[in-house]
């Protein structure tokens, strides 16, 4: 697997992780895991673009 695809692929994995994470703590009430959900979310969608702009600049 070349490095933008894994990029890719482990951005979308964190974006699911994340939102997991948001759901458990709103449920839970635990402000805590809702915060590190959605910085996790952020963390792959950015991971996800570097994937996407290594696509362009063909590394």
């Amino acid at each position: 697997m070349n490095s933008r695809t894994k990029d890719k692929v482990e951005g979308k994995f964190h974006e699911v992780k994340g939102k997991a994470k948001e759901v458990v703590g709103k449920l839970n009430d635990n402000r805590k895991l809702e915060i590190n959900g959605d910085v996790e979310q952020i963390a792959g969608k950015t991971q996800e673009k570097i994937g996407q702009f290594k696509k362009i600049i063909g590394k």
